[in-house]
């Protein structure tokens, strides 16, 4: 068996997986922010790392309400989230210099959602070779950088 040394991992597997309520619901009634990974609050949506993120500066954009749907949204909130995205986006290009980006939703259970009764939109950051021998033929995504790190990095651009 190869061996990968990823202490960041132990949080994960010391943490307790039965948290009260909704994730999403807890990071957005929490008064600390850098705690849950919150980056960024508007009147109808927020901004969080992913804690467990597919790349470096896995961003995450959640509706304020807790709703399993997007057609549950109103106008406003729809407008707002995808301003969200765009400063996701502007704000990772200059934090991380990315080549590209993966954007979308996961409705359901079946189609990959980890939280399916609150809905999100990921912003996945991705790089020319961000995909290697380590995630094609070990099934080990490698990411170089802490949580905390990416987090201040884009922190930083997000507002201006």
């Amino acid at each position: 068996m190869e061996k990968m040394w990823a202490p960041w991992r132990i949080g994960y597997i010391l943490s307790d997986k039965k948290e009260n309520g909704c994730v999403f619901c807890n990071a957005y009634e929490a008064s600390d922010d850098k705690q849950y990974l919150v980056l960024l609050r508007s009147k109808y949506s927020f901004l969080i790392m992913n804690k467990y993120p597919y790349n470096a500066g896995h961003i995450m954009i959640v509706p304020n309400r807790h709703i399993n749907s997007p057609l549950l949204l109103n106008k406003e909130e729809q407008l707002d989230m995808f301003d969200m995205v765009n400063k996701s986006i502007d704000a990772l290009k200059k934090a991380l210099h990315p080549d590209g980006f993966n954007l979308g939703m996961n409705l359901g259970r079946v189609a990959g959602a980890g939280i399916d009764d609150h809905i999100h939109i990921h912003v996945v950051p991705r790089w020319n070779g961000d995909t290697n021998f380590m995630s094609t033929i070990s099934d080990t995504k490698v990411i170089s950088e802490s949580i905390n790190n990416t987090y201040e990095k884009i922190k930083n651009f997000l507002g201006r």
